[in-house]
């Protein structure tokens, strides 16, 4: 690898998990006994300096929770929100502009406070590189102008350079995944898009998981620091040589794997300087 004292300063690299609101994550021990939803974000605060909004997927955003929550941490914790189903895996052909608008309006709070690091595009394994399918990304990628967006493919017919020429005349980023290795889901890539930033998902290498598609076991994998090490030493560093800032999330929740997955990999970053210390923290409170 190259030296990583200057990686560290030429990309600011943030991680967490995808979610944070799991009760078994108090029987796993990450949240103490007794710690109800509603103080689940602060605490999760005084970990990971970023979290990413699964809730927005199952319903709309509201303006007033949102900012409620932008309240509970500090000035300097960044929040990503999944775009909602209704835009990415249920489209009501003639209603889903009215959707868009819903949502901007409920993200509204966290991109005015500067603190709404990406919107996630996520799409299904359904969603092919099809005609209608290529003309609504393209007209739901104009409605969301002006917000920071990260697209995620589930099927391999999106890995193509036309695909990634034009997120990047867009400024738009493609969202890296691990996933099993199998053969239609979208491959594990350190495709950049955007200089601005890229975006990283953990979901898991659970083959078995990924074809039975249920979700706890979908998502049931623990990472091992192998693993994690052998990432970072073949991916990490040349995304980092082309962007600004790096997001990195854990998406196998199953038994409070994903938080201890990510600190398991900020504790490797930090041992390899990639990472200052200092930046993987925050207060919980302003």
């Amino acid at each position: 690898m190259k030296d990583n004292r200057s990686s560290s300063a030429r990309c600011q690299l943030l991680v967490g998990t995808s979610g944070y609101s799991y009760v078994e994550w108090v029987d796993a021990g990450f949240y103490p006994n007794g710690t109800p939803s509603g103080k689940m974000l602060s605490f999760y605060a005084r970990t990971f300096p970023v979290t990413e909004l699964n809730y927005t997927w199952y319903q709309m955003p509201k303006a007033e929770a949102l900012e409620r929550m932008r309240r509970q941490v500090s000035s300097a914790f960044w929040f990503t929100a999944k775009l909602n189903r209704r835009l990415t895996h249920e489209i009501d052909p003639g209603g889903w502009r009215g959707h868009v608008r819903e949502y901007r309006e409920g993200v509204a709070p966290l991109l005015q406070a500067g603190r709404l690091a990406a919107i996630l595009l996520q799409f299904p394994s359904s969603f092919h590189r099809v005609p209608h399918n290529r003309r609504y990304l393209a007209d739901l990628l104009d409605e969301l102008a002006g917000l920071p967006l990260a697209v995620e493919f589930r099927h391999v017919s999106w890995a193509t350079d036309k695909v990634f020429t034009e997120l990047q005349r867009r400024k738009v980023t493609l969202v890296t995944v691990d996933t099993p290795d199998l053969p239609q889901l979208f491959p594990a890539l350190n495709v950049v898009t955007n200089p601005e930033f890229f975006y990283v998902r953990f979901h898991g290498r659970n083959a078995r998981g990924w074809r039975s598609a249920n979700m706890q076991r979908q998502f049931d994998y623990d990472y091992s620091d192998l693993e994690l090490q052998e990432w970072t030493d073949s991916v990490l560093e040349s995304m980092m040589d082309r962007a600004r800032r790096g997001f990195i999330f854990f998406n196998n929740h199953v038994r409070a794997q994903a938080p201890d997955n990510a600190r398991k990999l900020i504790e490797h970053l930090v041992g390899r300087r990639i990472l200052d210390e200092k930046m993987t923290t925050q207060v919980s409170h302003p």
